[in-house]
């Protein structure tokens, strides 16, 4: 099965794209759930989430690109047909979105805010702000670390990955770059970034080939479910493959750390100021960026 992300054709089992290991068989072993995420930078959990609910949240998503001319109306609504012309959407700051009953009874529920806390081993925290993204045909994610966009608190922060609705390969799943939470130069310099304060570019690569040949890994991958989730940190390289799909791919990412460690000033409280200086002003591209730091 051959499949794209960005401009590269990767074939699925080849050297380049393997398949995401599931943790779903540890739920209930914190010590063994703390030392995958150790080893592998992430934690692929099956039905995490209350399939029901998501299916809830996935339904107030839809009526709002609706609303907004963004939906094929021809077709039954919960099948997200993009409408001609529409482009994808990001939906981080739309409250009336991300702090509807709806999705809050996903991203906070509180079999959600348990399992976190007992993870980290503390009550958890989650951040105020939702990044909510409804990626259209032939949208993808380049390669990155969460860390440029919100490491500003505590490093001990995780990304949780929720599909809102059924994503199959052809729809651009989450990927990840396996090994690349070792990739310690990497760490050392892109790691370091803050894409608020330094003004560069925040993906670190749109060539998954390049990576891999480079820095050396394997681009992984599956097929979601509702309920479905990924979780991992601030050091693991991911994007996704990409939607080749006529139909919006709906997810959200949402970031959880212990509460009595610091939090990102940038993405909690009433109203969250967001990325406040990026994009603003000239811009230092990844490019240029990655040979001062010699990656």
């Amino acid at each position: 099965m051959k499949l794209t992300m960005g401009k590269r054709e990767l074939e699925l089992g080849g050297p380049y794209l393997g398949t995401l290991e599931e943790a779903t068989h540890l739920m209930g072993d914190m010590d063994a759930l703390r030392a995958r995420m150790e080893e592998d930078g992430y934690l692929l959990i099956r039905k995490l989430h209350d399939p029901t609910k998501v299916k809830a949240a996935r339904r107030v998503v839809v009526e709002n690109l609706a609303a907004n001319g963004q939906i094929d109306t021809a077709f039954p609504l919960d099948e997200a047909v993009i409408a001609s012309g529409a482009r994808g959407a990001f939906l981080g700051g739309a409250k009336a979105v991300t702090h509807t009953p709806e999705f809050l009874a996903i991203v906070e529920s509180p079999e959600l805010m348990q399992f976190l806390s007992d993870f980290l081993g503390a009550p958890a925290l989650t951040y105020n702000y939702k990044w909510m993204r409804a990626v259209g045909q032939g949208d993808f994610t380049g390669a990155h670390y969460d860390v440029v966009y919100m490491g500003r608190g505590t490093l001990r922060l995780f990304t949780v990955w929720t599909p809102l609705g059924e994503v199959p390969y052809e729809k651009g799943p989450l990927a990840v770059l396996g090994g690349s939470n070792r990739f310690e130069r990497i760490k050392e310099t892109y790691g370091q970034m803050d894409v608020d304060r330094d003004h560069v570019e925040g993906w670190f690569s749109s060539d998954p080939i390049e990576m891999v040949e480079r820095y050396g890994g394997r681009w992984l991958s599956t097929e979601f479910e509702p309920g479905d989730a990924m979780i991992f940190g601030m050091f693991t390289m991911h994007g996704s493959l990409n939607n080749a799909t006529n139909r919006y791919r709906l997810s959200c990412d949402t970031r959880y750390q212990r509460a009595d460690e610091p939090a990102d000033e940038r993405w909690i409280g009433e109203n969250p100021i967001a990325h406040y200086a990026w994009t603003k002003g000239e811009m230092i591209s990844m490019e240029e960026a990655r040979r001062r730091w010699g990656v």
